[in-house]
């Protein structure tokens, strides 16, 4: 088998977050007077990290990073109660089949990791992962190879050996920057030619699809 490993983004590729995430930045956006975006100008920022939000949406207005995440977050304590997360379809019969052939699996994402486990655990999913990165977890998120390269280094897995699966070309940057293999998800919030003009080793339109990847 080629690849031993799988690194999963988790929003956009286990988890179908883009509604609560797309309301709690509308709501965030209101409550700090900060002129709003449409669905899909805050639809293409999920993956990057809070912080990093408001020099992408609002670069003229100087000194929000720390105050838009910290109020993003209390925000979305109350949103979140609004809409409920699924898995993805087929994510967890695939998950659970990769486990039993001996892959192993870890999380990188940008979102913090209070909520990222918060939602592992409710998802049923936590179970799989041998090790899970959140965004404040390493010094440069995405796109940058840090959360890759965490995971690699500590859990001693070869990157030849390592296929990072994400939805957005920031998470097909990110496994190219650390050398590994990379697998695009056309079904999450990243568009099919986005994540091949990333130059993504592989696309697939149905989680169970990896299985095939994998042989």
């Amino acid at each position: 088998m080629k690849y031993k490993n799988i690194i999963f983004d988790f929003d956009g590729t286990l988890a179908d977050t883009a509604e609560l995430t797309v309301e709690t930045m509308h709501r965030t956006n209101l409550f700090m007077n900060l002129p709003d975006k449409s669905d899909a100008e805050c639809k293409a920022r999920i993956g990057y990290r809070l912080e990093e939000i408001p020099s992408i949406l609002w670069p003229d207005v100087p000194d929000l990073s720390e105050r838009y995440a910290a109020i993003f977050r209390e925000i979305y304590k109350s949103a979140k109660e609004d809409f409920k997360v699924q898995r993805y379809p087929g994510v967890s019969d695939t998950m659970a089949c990769l486990k039993r052939n001996g892959i192993r699996m870890a999380v990188a994402s940008s979102r913090s990791k209070v909520s990222l486990m918060e939602l592992c655990t409710e998802l049923d999913v936590v179970d799989y992962f041998q090790m899970i990165v959140g965004g404040g977890d390493v010094r440069n998120g995405k796109p940058a190879p840090d959360p890759v390269n965490l995971i690699l280094a500590t859990q001693m897995w070869d990157k030849t050996e390592t296929l990072v699966v994400g939805d957005m070309n920031v998470d097909i940057f990110m496994g190219q920057a650390a050398g590994t293999a990379t697998c695009g998800v056309t079904y999450g919030n990243g568009s099919a030619a986005k994540l091949r003009d990333a130059g993504a080793d592989y696309l697939i339109s149905d989680f169970s699809e990896l299985q095939g990847i994998l042989g």
